[in-house]
């Protein structure tokens, strides 16, 4: 199997033992982002679409610096803090795939995520 690391200066840099994201063969892990931007270090949460938007892009950097777009992305899966939540996060998430070529995905709320943010993404794509 070939394996390779993938970095970008364009999204945060880890805070641990992992990878922005593995390419293994011709698939792409993308790890969890969530609303840093990569320039300040800080959290961008005026609003959950200014938070979404930033973990979108966060990811879109990710995927250019695997020579991919979104079109690539074949499973997304997403951690929200409040279900709530859902139909601005999904109207965000929306704008960045073509919904009769969307990917698989699963949404769960959950108990709590990285530096009490309200949304994180991670990502599977295929060349």
């Amino acid at each position: 199997m070939a394996k390779s690391i993938i970095y970008t200066a364009d999204a945060p840099n880890p805070v641990g033992p992992y990878s922005q994201a593995v390419m293994a063969n011709d698939t792409l892990y993308a790890s969890g982002q969530i609303a840093l931007n990569p320039s300040t270090g800080t959290l961008v949460n005026d609003s959950i679409e200014a938070e979404t938007t930033q973990v979108m892009e966060n990811l879109k950097a990710v995927l250019h610096a695997a020579g991919m777009t979104f079109e690539n992305v074949v499973s997304c899966s997403v951690f929200v803090a409040d279900i709530n939540q859902y139909d601005k996060i999904n109207a965000i998430y929306g704008k960045y795939f073509d919904e009769a070529t969307a990917p698989a995905r699963a949404l769960v709320q959950v108990a709590n995520l990285p530096k009490f943010v309200n949304v994180e993404v991670s990502l599977i794509a295929v060349r």
